[in-house]
């Protein structure tokens, strides 16, 4: 059985030009949850000038329907979003810093040491308040701007988020740079190095069309959990030539091929994909919408 992290209502909408209405994004978000999925990024505790697209984020919040079993996940890249976050009855933080100095050096004007250290302050806070805190790495797979990021930086980044609390950590492939065998060797260090019951997640975008053979690696590596967008919307508007994520009905049809759990009513996903091109108004990434299930 694997567990989806549905980011579409946030990662796949970050980055469109199409401003989509709350009403549109809760809808979006109670398909889904109809079809199965129970793991949901909904929204993103940004700067709203920066990310207009998430200026909704309370409202999405309150207008959710409120379902057992479900966890509603909210982006966290700094103390004021935490503050932010901290008003609403969202269930996850996701506080997400990059591995690279490069790249947070340009897009945060801070180093990642410094981006940590502000972090773990977010990460204690979130925590003692009673919300779940999952740390996000970017650029684990590579920097478009340094090319490759150590390991040893991934690893202690991983770990000063786990000591300040968090009890997941998701490897972001932020512009779609990772290769299956490069996945499988950094999912078998962090296995490695933090041990067996690791809660590790991926996030991996399909900018060179790796996106699906880099999930079915983590898989093979041990991993469960992955991160992906519906219809394969998405983008990074901070990442240079970053498309969409994984798509979520691609990714479901591969695992039901292979006999593997996920959870989901495939078909009720497949409409829910279809649905969201009327919304965006445009044709969007997503194989299986065109093929149809075998």
């Amino acid at each position: 059985m694997i567990e989806i992290c549905e980011v579409g209502p946030r990662d796949g909408l970050q980055n469109e030009c199409k401003r989509v209405s709350t009403s549109s994004k809760v809808e979006l978000i109670t398909k889904l949850l109809d079809s199965g999925i129970r793991n949901i990024e909904a929204v993103s505790f940004v700067n709203p000038k920066v990310v207009p697209q998430m200026a909704d984020a309370e409202e999405v919040l309150h207008s959710l329907p409120k379902r057992s079993g479900v966890r509603y996940g909210g982006l966290v890249l700094s103390r004021s979003g935490l503050e932010r976050a901290l008003k609403t009855d969202v269930n996850f933080l996701h506080v997400v810093t990059t591995t690279s100095d490069s790249f947070n050096l340009r897009n945060a004007k801070r180093t990642v040491e410094q981006a940590v250290e502000e972090l773990c302050v977010v990460i204690q806070e979130g925590a003692a308040a009673g919300k779940g805190v999952a740390g996000v790495l970017g650029t684990s797979f590579g920097c478009p701007f340094e090319g490759e990021v150590p390991l040893e930086n991934v690893l202690k980044t991983a770990e000063r988020f786990m000591e300040a609390g968090c009890t997941e950590i998701t490897l972001a492939d932020t512009t779609g740079m990772a290769n299956p065998i490069q996945v499988k060797k950094l999912a078998d260090s962090f296995f490695s190095a933090f041990g067996g019951d690791l809660s590790l997640g991926l996030h991996f975008h399909n900018t060179r069309g790796l996106g699906l053979a880099n999930v079915l690696a983590g898989y093979q590596a041990g991993v469960r959990r992955f991160d992906s967008s519906i219809a394969g919307l998405g983008g990074c508007p901070f990442a240079p030539k970053a498309v969409g994520n994984v798509c979520t009905e691609d990714m479901i049809n591969m695992f039901h091929e292979m006999g593997v759990k996920t959870g989901t009513d495939l078909p009720s996903v497949l409409e829910t994909a279809r649905w969201m091109e009327t919304v965006m108004e445009r044709p969007l990434d997503g194989m299986l919408m065109k093929a149809g299930i075998a």
